[in-house]
């Protein structure tokens, strides 16, 4: 079996903040989401998302339907979002081929039987970085690039945090139920996210941190804004974030992470935010 995965369960504010480093990286972070060959998952129980990728090499993998879902075939209640950070790669959904290259995006809706990934060169994988949630509509299959996306250019160099998001799975763009995913490419010299911070008690999130530099490191910030906690993540290593945390980051150079979110409301300016200088 090339799909394997494991099971996060959801964890409260009162329990997170006696965390210690260990107990929060075990809970919220996601250390390794490539292997060759394989579908490796997180199945949260934060709006039953789940978050992985795949890395095929030399042959085609398929994704399979995992224990937790109870179901014949992974997307038989669910939809699928990736994002490819590697090298060039074809998905194939039910018969029908689409090339994702790096930083192109793809949806992928509920109902469909057949999925596989394959990479154009095994000397440079394709690496999909894939989030599924449940769905209760059939969408249609769909390619999206960066000439697709909404773009929004926000912060400043004097601020640290210059960055252009770019919404890829977002309503306006694509179809989903409840799927949303983008990809944010902070400019040289900025190295702060999603400041001010904010939290959206309707949706749950999950950051992917790439193009970290070899021999840096980014911080990622969590909890409730007045008992924060932190977590020093690796390039493409991703990180949980319950509908009651914050979810900011600093490193130590600039960087790209994906954002992918779910819940019970569809609109990205749904957040409460919290002043720079509230933050405890």
């Amino acid at each position: 079996m090339s799909t394997t995965y494991e099971t996060r369960y959801a964890s409260s504010p009162a329990e997170t903040k006696h965390m210690d480093t260990e107990a929060l990286r075990s809970n919220f972070l996601i250390e390794k989401l490539f292997e060759e060959n394989k579908v490796t998952l997180v199945y949260t129980h934060y709006d039953r998302y789940i978050a992985g990728g795949v890395m095929p090499v030399g042959q085609v993998v398929r994704l399979e339907t995992i224990d937790a879902l109870k179901a014949p075939y992974f997307l038989e209640r669910r939809e699928l979002g990736l994002i490819n950070i590697g090298g060039a790669g074809t998905v194939t959904v039910n018969g029908e081929s689409f090339d994702i290259d790096f930083k192109e995006a793809m949806y992928i809706g509920q109902g469909n039987e057949e999925v596989l990934f394959s990479s154009k060169e095994d000397n440079k994988p394709a690496k999909f970085y894939i989030n599924s949630a449940p769905a209760h509509h059939a969408y249609p299959t769909k390619k999206v690039t960066k000439a697709d996306a909404e773009i929004v250019e926000l912060g400043s160099l004097e601020t640290a945090n210059h960055r252009v998001i770019n919404k890829l799975l977002v309503a306006g763009v694509v179809d989903t139920c409840q799927l949303q995913m983008g990809m944010t490419e902070l400019k040289t010299g900025s190295v702060w996210n999603t400041m001010p911070a904010h939290t959206h008690d309707r949706r749950m999130e999950v950051y992917c941190y790439f193009e970290v530099p070899e021999g840096q490191a980014v911080c990622h910030f969590m909890g409730q804004p007045q008992e924060t906690r932190h977590i020093w993540m690796q390039n493409e290593q991703a990180v949980i974030s319950p509908p009651w945390s914050v979810h900011a980051g600093a490193a130590t150079s600039n960087y790209t992470f994906i954002w992918g979110m779910a819940g019970e409301n569809m609109d990205y300016g749904d957040m409460d935010g919290c002043a720079i200088t509230a933050l405890k």
